[in-house]
């Protein structure tokens, strides 16, 4: 089968790498991919948001699968594009679906209606508003973007003060702003593939680290590291998850008249009152799929086909665990510093899912964007594979401080 994946990060590479392992690839494409991304034909004459020429592109490769990874593409409604002009197989959400994240008052209202555990919130599209509600406030509390905000549209205020300032940053008139209770926990990611009523969820879960400095200092981030499985957070928390918030969530988007056939990826929480939906995303988490998808031994094609078919499908994963750390340009999540050389030996690159660097030569490379590169570890304990992790990145060179990591990934494991 002939697929291609649209998108150029490290998901996307991810993706790429696990489709090369099925039995059923033959040729594989991405677009726009990057300098990392080797099993792949990179398309780099064409622009994501060209969605007509995408499909041209998808008909006369008589490509089989389209797999979208980010999240903009979705939103912007490429599967539509694809479905309908070109009848072509495409493993995301279309438009209308795909507001399960790009419009964080459009899912909050949803779990409203449908009574899912979920963060108390309200919803305003007045500044002024916004400001007003925050004066009689309890803090912390949680100031979200509607819209994608590629993981940084997230204010956690912790007076006052910064709640003002976090709306001034995140809102502009007539914009819808939610502003919701802070949740204190232990957080996971779990991904569920949804086709319509089925849904497969992963039997293991991963756990994100968005600040972005040790010790969960500092701004929200697209993830600044990840590791899988999760075993200190209990099985009966993750079934609770399934059977509260998964179940009737896709219930509830068969009832509003969606037909959603994609990942819907639940960023989940274990509070004091049980477990509550943090958000929801229309994809694969990044750099949550690095993880998931090294660790995955289904065939993930074959899982597609099944998925396609509301056939009953079992996900597998190696029994061992993963643990990622990204490194990321200086001044990240602001306005990132590009154009410094790191090096990365051959000896671990294979290890390494690049994200934002452009090749320079064998073993160089230049900074491109914010998040960098997500160096994996493996091991039978997660002890080994964090150890196993940061060894290799002590292996990679950079120039004084053009990148940074968090020194403190899987810290919640022990």
């Amino acid at each position: 089968m002939n697929t291609l994946v649209i998108g150029s990060g490290g998901r996307e590479a991810a993706i790429v790498k696990a489709l090369a392992k099925s039995k059923h690839s033959e040729k594989i494409y991405i677009l726009n991919g990057n300098d990392g991304v080797t099993e792949a034909e990179c398309v780099t004459d064409i622009d994501v948001s060209d969605h007509q020429k995408i499909g041209e592109f998808a008909r006369d490769n008589k490509i089989d699968w389209v797999f979208i990874g980010p999240e903009a593409p979705l939103s912007e409604g490429l599967t539509d594009t694809l479905e309908d002009d070109f009848g072509l197989k495409v493993f995301g959400p279309r438009k209308y679906e795909a507001q399960m994240e790009s419009s964080k008052a459009f899912t909050k209202a949803l779990m409203e209606k449908y009574d899912i555990p979920t963060a108390t919130h309200k919803t305003f599209t007045s500044v002024e508003d916004s400001k007003t509600y925050l004066e009689t406030s309890d803090f912390p509390i949680v100031l979200k973007k509607d819209g994608l905000a590629a993981g940084k549209g997230v204010i956690i205020a912790h007076t006052l003060e910064e709640a003002l300032d976090g709306v001034d940053a995140l809102q502009t008139e007539g914009e819808e702003l939610v502003i919701e209770e802070f949740l204190d926990g232990d957080e996971f990611s779990l991904m569920v593939f949804v086709n319509g009523d089925t849904f497969i969820p992963f039997n293991i879960i991963a756990q994100d680290h968005k600040r972005a400095y040790d010790g969960d200092k500092g701004p929200n981030t697209g993830g600044m590291g990840v590791y899988a499985p999760v075993d200190y957070i209990d099985q009966k928390y993750v079934d609770e998850a399934i059977e509260k918030i998964v179940k009737p969530t896709v219930d509830a988007m068969v009832s509003e008249g969606m037909n959603y056939f994609g990942v819907l990826y639940l960023g989940a929480i274990v509070t004091k009152d049980g477990v509550k939906t943090i958000e929801y995303n229309a994809r694969l988490g990044d750099p949550e799929a690095q993880v998931l998808l090294d660790l995955m031994e289904s065939d993930l094609l074959e899982v597609l086909m099944d998925l396609d078919k509301k056939q009953a499908t079992e996900l597998k994963f190696r029994d061992e665990y993963v643990v990622g750390v990204m490194l990321a340009s200086k001044n990240y999540p602001g306005t990132p510093v590009l154009g410094n050389e790191v090096v990365i030996p051959e000896s671990i690159q294979d290890d390494c899912i690049i994200s934002a660097l452009k090749r320079t030569g064998d073993t160089t490379f230049q900074t491109s964007g914010g998040r960098t590169v997500l160096v994996l570890g493996r091991g039978q304990t997660i002890e080994d594979a964090k150890t196993d992790a940061y060894n290799k990145v002590s292996q990679i060179e950079f120039e004084n401080d053009a990148v940074f990591y968090r020194k403190d990934i899987g810290h919640r494991a022990f």
